[in-house]
């Protein structure tokens, strides 16, 4: 066993995808790299791989692209005591088809390595809620937010690859503005399709904020500002 793995898609290629593409080629994380290097060392402290066959599978590992690269690395070893499985490692996890988000008074957000659904329903009678995309986990294109927002606020934390379209979102007496990110060479990682009403309250999406050192430096913000149509 080499550990050797054929990089993800053909020589030359751009990287960017034609068309869907299955579970496995979707890209990892940082921390699912640092997962499947933990697994590795486990199984060479117990004398599964080599040395040689270690340092293969860590630059691998460290350099994996998909989860189908990273589970190539691991297909080979029985699971870690206390971890389950080796796949669930690397394997996305299942989105849900529906999550409902409602606040009357107070604020409920979505951050750090949440799965984002298929499907959103987001009302807002007087608080905030928030969804922060920066880190999540995107296993698919396409996502629709229903939102219905009465009195408060509704905010959406993107990246550049995530595009958000509001154009199906009724406005009463508030506001809808959505940031987008400067240029358009870079692929579509996902699109957030807004729809609903705002009757009196925002809906917002942008970047996340610059730190406080950014601001000091005057470091400029790669984004324009876009209000949806009334």
């Amino acid at each position: 066993m080499t550990g050797e793995v054929s990089p993800a898609g053909p020589p030359g290629s751009s990287g960017v995808p034609a068309g869907p593409v299955g579970r496995g080629e979707l890209r990892a994380s940082h921390t699912d790299r640092d997962a499947v290097v933990e697994l590795l060392r486990v199984a060479a402290g117990d004398g599964r791989l080599t040395a040689d066959e270690l340092d293969g599978r860590l630059e691998l590992a460290l350099t994996a692209r998909t989860y189908s690269e990273l589970a190539a690395l691991t297909a080979d070893l029985p699971a870690a005591p206390g971890a389950g499985p080796l796949a669930a490692a690397v394997a996305p996890p299942e989105p849900r088809e529906l999550i409902r988000m409602k606040v009357t008074s107070g604020n409920a957000h979505r951050d750090g390595r949440w799965v984002v659904p298929q499907r959103m329903e987001c009302t807002v009678t007087s608080g905030n809620i928030k969804l922060d995309f920066t880190d999540a986990v995107l296993t698919g294109r396409n996502v629709r937010i229903d939102a219905e927002v009465r009195s408060g606020n509704l905010t959406l934390i993107t990246k550049p690859g995530i595009v958000v379209d509001a154009d199906d979102v009724t406005i009463g007496s508030g506001n809808v503005k959505v940031r987008a990110p400067w240029g358009t060479g870079g692929p579509e990682l996902l699109r957030i399709e807004l729809a609903g009403r705002v009757r009196s309250g925002n809906i917002t999406a942008r970047p996340p904020r610059r730190t406080f050192w950014q601001w000091l430096t005057r470091a400029p913000r790669p984004y324009a500002a876009i209000s949806a149509p009334r």
